[in-house]
Formats: C-alpha cells, sequence, structure tokens
C-alpha cells in the first residue's frame, strides 16, 4: 500500500473512532466502576473486535455479511441483545467495592472488561457496512496477506489507542474521583442510553 492512501486510511479511520457511540458509553462506564486498569482491556478487547472486522472486510468476508439479510439481521439481533444486557446491568449496578477486594474484583472486571469491548465492537454489523465502504478503494484482485495486515493494524490500533486515551484521561485524580461520587447517577445514564442505542438497532 501507498503510503499517501495509507495516510489517507488512517484519516478516515481516526473520524470513525471518535464518533460517539455504544462503544463510548461502555469504556467510559468501564473505566468508572474499575478505574484504568479496567477502562484500557475494554479498549484494547475493542480495538481487538474493530481489526477483526477490518481483515475480514480485505479478505472480502465482510461483504458476504452485508450481503446476506439474514446474516446481517443475526448480527445485529445480537448485537442488540448485548447493548440491552449492558444497559439493564448498568442500570441495576450497585456501587462498586472500596478497600479490601477491590483490587482483585477490578482485575476480574477488566477481563470482563475486554469481552464486552470486543462483542460491543464483533455484534456491531454497522462496522461491516463501513468497512466495505471504506476498503472499497484499497482492496484489489491481488490483496494479500500483507496489505490485509496493514489495514487490519491501522484500524484496530486507532480505536484501541483512541479509547485507551479516554480511559487513560478519565481514569486521572480529580476525574475519577468525581465520576466514583456520581457513578449512580452515571450508571442509571449509561443504562438508558445503552438501552436507548440497542432499540435504535433494531428499528
Amino acid at each position: 500500500m501507498e503510503f499517501s492512501s495509507w495516510l489517507a486510511l488512517v484519516t478516515i479511520c481516526v473520524v470513525g473512532a471518535i464518533s460517539p457511540g455504544p462503544s463510548l458509553a461502555v469504556v467510559m462506564r468501564n473505566t468508572m466502576r474499575g478505574g484504568q486498569y479496567h477502562g484500557v482491556l475494554t479498549a484494547l478487547g475493542h480495538g481487538a473486535g474493530v481489526g477483526l472486522y477490518a481483515l475480514m472486510t480485505a479478505l472480502g468476508l465482510a461483504l458476504l455479511i452485508a450481503s446476506n439479510p439474514l446474516l446481517f439481521d443475526a448480527i445485529r439481533y445480537g448485537g442488540a441483545a448485548f447493548l440491552a444486557w449492558l444497559g439493564i446491568k448498568a442500570l441495576l449496578a450497585k456501587p462498586e467495592p472500596q478497600g479490601a477486594g477491590a483490587e482483585n474484583a477490578h482485575r476480574v472486571a477488566g477481563r470482563q472488561g475486554a469481552f464486552e469491548g470486543f462483542m460491543v465492537a464483533f455484534l456491531n454489523p454497522q462496522l461491516a457496512i463501513f468497512f466495505v465502504a471504506l476498503f472499497s478503494q484499497f482492496v484489489h484482485a491481488n490483496t494479500g496477506w500483507q496489505q490485509s495486515g496493514i489495514m487490519m493494524l491501522t484500524a484496530g490500533g486507532i480505536d484501541a489507542l483512541w479509547y485507551v486515551l479516554v480511559a487513560l484521561v478519565l481514569s486521572r485524580g480529580p476525574v475519577l474521583a468525581w465520576l466514583k461520587e456520581q457513578s449512580i447517577w452515571i450508571d442509571r445514564l449509561s443504562g438508558m442510553v445503552l438501552l436507548a442505542l440497542a432499540l435504535k438497532v433494531v428499528w
């Protein structure tokens, strides 16, 4: 891939990554609930999901998802169900543990955050549409694993770096302290946002 083409790819991936949506809500909530460790692993999990979709697209598999209504709907409804589950969990959340046992709880939450971040990305069929439209100008009949790998690392890496930055900013001293003080209300708000996004995905 030529350097100019790669820069164009980077620019579009940056714009896509910073666009607000369910991913931002999940990273913010997990950072608030579990701190920096939880938020960073959520971001890395999300980047892995985005990178997988990018690789699938570059290899021509995402085109099958986009052109197969049944498969597309299955992923779409699965994504909506997962967002709804996250929303209900946020609405029912209790204040996080403090003091003894909190560190171990955060480690478990971090692994769970990585899974949630991955699934929010992987169960979003709009990523298939986005990458088909984006990569159509870069993928050719002779596109091999090397160029596909560059696309995967670019898209997934940019996404992961952006959400890691979000998690790091939110987990700093006074910002995190304020978020924890308002944790109940932020949980309720993020829960309603996630449920609304789930309904939007379905309709």
